[in-house]
């Protein structure tokens, strides 16, 4: 099992979860927007019949970053991750559940200590990472699904918003200087 390398400060500590978590704000703003193009009589398209439907991939993301910071927030991660309390809303509430719960588990990471921040999590006997850095966890499985789950509109009739700059349903505009 891999352990948390020794030497980290409480400065660090506060450094990163505020640099993560700005980054992630932003993140969970563009999330929000690919949930919302799901077409509500489309969510049960699949690319494939091995790949999850588009609304069992939104409800996926949206209830897992909620579970990530909670789990951080807790000091311990467990196995009840479960997307039943998204699972039976319409996008719309899914959208609005994301935003509630997030800015909610959100601001529980962010008032961690520094020693929280720094004490190491067992994440199922795979690694043991002091708090702060599963951070980075939560926004890369984010990323991933979100973009899995931003190559499902256009074959679902949606249009697709902006991700890292324009797409051709919602082109970059350079903002006024």
């Amino acid at each position: 099992m891999a352990t948390a390398q020794p030497g980290l400060t409480p400065d660090f500590a506060i450094g990163y979860r505020e640099v993560l978590l700005q980054g992630f704000d932003n993140e969970v703003n563009t999330t929000k927007k690919v949930l919302a193009a799901i077409p509500e009589g489309k969510r049960d398209y699949r690319p494939d019949s091995n790949a999850r439907t588009a609304w069992e991939l939104a409800c996926h993301i949206a209830s897992t970053d909620v579970w990530f910071l909670d789990g951080i927030a807790d000091g311990k991660f467990n196995m009840e991750e479960s997307d039943d309390p998204v699972k039976n809303k319409t996008v719309a509430e899914l959208v609005q559940w994301y935003d509630e719960n997030y800015k909610r588990a959100s601001a529980r990471v962010r008032a961690m200590t520094p020693e929280q921040l720094l004490t190491p999590i067992s994440f199922f006997g795979t690694f043991n990472f002091p708090a702060v850095f599963y951070l980075g966890f939560l926004n890369n499985h984010c990323i991933h699904h979100r973009g899995a789950l931003a190559t499902y509109l256009r074959p679902m009739g949606a249009k697709v918003p902006s991700i890292y700059g324009g797409s051709y349903d919602e082109p970059f505009e350079m903002a006024a200087a």
